[in-house]
């Protein structure tokens, strides 16, 4: 039986402890008002006393039938209060080691996270980033040395560090040796320098993307062994003058969603190891367009060269990096096809 099947029947046994004592307790204010002639009031007083046994006096003295009924209303509640009681406790017992389980699997699961990624600043720039990175199901931990920015995000399914983030110790505790990736996004630039030199240190083969707001700083950063300098100035007025000189060309990208399941989304697919009768083989052969619906907009070599529209004598090769425009059961399709996790999967698209 299942841990929610338990609850269910608990929770079922605690309904029907309840209709048993409300019964014996309207039987109880019933039999006093019938045989005792008793207000509505005592009649109820008197069942509660006699039910709970707490022994206080009678409101009057009883008659012979109201003795005879009052003994039988005694031994008929002891059992269901008691089960009631019992039902109750075991109960509320379930409830509270139900949350205890939950909360310590989901700590034991934040604390021992691998492949995730650490954000360094969890200001506007660190929060819009977790943002995203939440939608595509990613692993995050976030590093702040604000308290109350902790505080408040206690219980959240990112896991928050409180800390300075060019500490090795923190940087230890968020598990970066094995974590996929990091952003640091803090204001400084000396310390997003900081943060760079000592997890490269730590984590030489770790993918490090920084923030930076002078342009001075992104060779030094680039020095430091940083992977991705991304400068909010830059891009954002790189972004409003587009607006201006192609805006229909904006519009168009904004199309091009990257996490929308409902439309045409761009993404990337590894090439991890291809199947023996796909490697080698160009483009216009494999016909994925036509067999599959997905566009190949570009592609990254194992050398690092990025081959923009790539022709159709392209030939595809291990851990080469395409990026693909389609539905996002398209790109699932084409990912399962390419590492060769299902060969047949063209004859299985309409």
């Amino acid at each position: 039986m299942s841990l929610k099947d338990v609850k269910n029947n608990q929770t079922s046994n605690l309904y029907k402890a309840g209709i048993y004592l409300f019964t014996v307790f309207f039987i109880g204010v019933a039999g006093f008002i019938v045989i005792e002639n008793y207000p509505v009031i005592d009649a109820v007083y008197m069942t509660v006393i006699t039910t709970t046994t707490v022994g206080f006096g009678e409101v009057r003295p009883l008659s012979e039938a109201g003795k005879i009924f009052t003994s039988l209303l005694i031994l008929s509640s002891l059992g269901v209060v008691t089960y009631f009681l019992s039902q109750l406790t075991q109960n509320l017992f379930q409830s509270q080691l139900g949350m205890l389980f939950k909360g310590y699997a989901k700590k034991t699961k934040l604390k021992n996270m691998e492949n995730h990624v650490i954000v360094c600043g969890y200001g506007r720039n660190g929060r819009q980033v977790v943002k995203e990175l939440r939608t595509f199901n990613e692993q995050v931990v976030v590093i702040d040395q604000d308290h109350d920015i902790v505080l408040n995000n206690i219980g959240q399914p990112v896991r928050f560090i409180e800390g300075d983030a060019t500490s090795d110790e923190i940087l230890l505790k968020a598990d970066i040796k094995k974590a996929k990736a990091l952003i640091t996004s803090l204001p400084n630039d000396a310390d997003n320098l900081y943060v760079v030199l000592t997890a490269r240190s730590l984590s030489p083969h770790l993918n490090i993307i920084s923030r930076a707001s002078d342009e001075s700083s992104e060779s030094k950063l680039r020095i430091a062994g940083v992977d991705s300098v991304v400068m909010p100035e830059r891009v954002g007025g790189a972004h409003m003058a587009t607006m201006v000189t192609q805006p229909e060309v904006v519009e168009f990208l904004e199309h091009l969603n990257i996490h929308d399941e409902s439309s045409v989304i761009l993404e990337e697919i590894v090439c991890t190891k291809l199947p023996d009768w796909l490697r080698g083989k160009p483009l216009k052969e494999v016909e994925l367009r036509k067999k599959i619906g997905v566009n190949i907009i570009g592609l990254k070599k194992a050398t690092g060269e990025f081959v923009i529209n790539p022709s159709p004598e392209t030939r595809l090769l291990d851990n080469y990096k395409l990026f693909v425009l389609g539905t996002k059961e398209q790109i699932e399709a084409l990912n399962a096809l390419v590492n060769g996790v299902d060969p047949d999967i063209i004859n299985k698209i309409d």
